[in-house]
């Protein structure tokens, strides 16, 4: 099958979209199938062979965060070459409602379409504005994916209709078999626990983490806090808010796929502190994949991804105190996080590329075959990938 995937965030700063978009492309590659992926980049920006930069993005607030996005006359044409260069037999685009590749490439699109939606809004006006611009086309959608329960109830609260829920993928074995760092790793005086963002991005919490701090240090005064993520100036807020408690968190800075499968298979606690706007947590599955005990907020995405709490501990959004209650019970308890990696263990594996890329490539053959009913144009294609 020759299959085209549009990514409509900039491959410059990847995220969970652009992961996952270059995740799925080479689930496919490897099952023999023709990928092309179509994503905003600077020319200097390594990216993978399979993927085609339609050029610079530009900063746009979206969602809570800053999302890099390319649109315009000059992009369009970039996209209608790649889409015409592509002959596609499947066009699967990633959030087409945000204003950027994927709804250029739904405007254009003449072959069936899979669109897949991230996002988990209670009301976004961002949505509210892009619908009208993108009303006529969203009949071209064949077949729809939401990443999670809470990003389909945005996706029909805010334009009707409903989707398939496929999680987003981990290859949990490249977590399962790291190598720990010895310099990470804790002892029963010294336990070490993880953070992974965007350290100045407000809803992914680090603030409440740091509001746990002292009282942990207060009972384990060797607990040291390795925080992986890029953000000079919330490094600095951290460590005036501690005080003389600063040396107890260790700053990382940005880390390679390689060395966060590390970190998370050294350290004792992961935690997962952020606030609002997520629609899954995949750094949640690939901690668990490296049988790091979870500890993280009980948003509603989370709560599934942990299996209601039974792979993970959970703690009230936003409230440091209990975060910090629900770390000291865990280090205190060794059998309870045996307990949460046992666990942990027996329920990724629902999450692993495998059965996930299984599960999309049946959503492309549904839309295929929907497309050949209304004699929309592909070529026909099984999923073994042969024509």
């Amino acid at each position: 099958m020759r299959v085209g995937i549009v990514c409509p965030y900039s491959f410059d700063a990847p995220g969970g979209v652009q992961f996952h978009v270059r995740d799925l492309a080479e689930a496919l590659l490897a099952a023999g199938h023709s990928v092309s992926v179509l994503a905003p980049a600077t020319d200097d920006t390594p990216l993978p062979d399979f993927v085609t930069s339609a050029g610079r993005a530009v900063p746009v607030k979206y969602n809570g965060s800053v999302a890099r996005l390319t649109f315009g006359p000059m992009t369009a044409a970039k996209v209608r070459r790649w889409l015409e260069a592509g002959e596609f037999d499947v066009l699967h685009l990633h959030e087409p409602m945000v204003p950027s590749l994927s709804m250029l490439a739904l405007w254009q699109a003449q072959v069936p379409v899979v669109a897949t939606f991230h996002s988990s809004l209670v009301r976004s006006r961002a949505l509210q504005i892009a619908y009208p611009l993108a009303r006529q086309s969203l009949e071209k959608i064949a077949a729809r994916i939401a990443v999670s329960e809470d990003a389909r109830r945005t996706l029909v609260d805010h334009l009707g209709g409903d989707a398939v829920v496929i999680p987003n993928g981990v290859y949990t074995a490249a977590f399962s078999a790291a190598e720990p760092r010895p310099e990470w790793q804790g002892t029963p005086d010294r336990p070490t626990i993880a953070f992974l963002g965007r350290i100045d991005e407000p809803r992914k919490g680090l603030p409440v983490l740091v509001g746990a701090v002292p009282a942990v240090l207060d009972k384990v005064p060797g607990a040291r806090f390795l925080v992986a993520g890029r953000g000079e100036d919330a490094q600095e807020e951290t460590r005036e808010a501690l005080g003389d408690q600063a040396g107890a968190v260790e700053f990382l800075g940005g880390v390679s796929d390689e060395d966060k499968a590390r970190l998370l298979k050294s350290v004792d606690l992961y935690v997962a502190p952020q606030t609002g706007g997520e629609s899954f947590g995949i750094v949640l599955v690939e901690a668990m994949s490296a049988g790091a005990v979870t500890v993280a907020s009980d948003l509603g995405a989370f709560l599934r991804v942990l299996d209601d709490g039974a792979a993970g501990a959970l703690f009230r959004v936003g409230d440091s105190a209990h975060l910090a209650q629900t770390v000291l019970d865990l280090l205190a308890d060794p059998e309870r996080r045996d307990a949460y990696r046992e666990r942990a263990a027996a329920f990724v594996g629902r999450f692993d590329w495998s059965a996930v890329s299984e599960q999309v490539l049946a959503v492309y053959e549904m839309a295929v075959a929907a497309g050949a009913a209304l004699d929309v144009p592909a070529h026909t294609t099984t999923r073994d990938g042969r024509s």
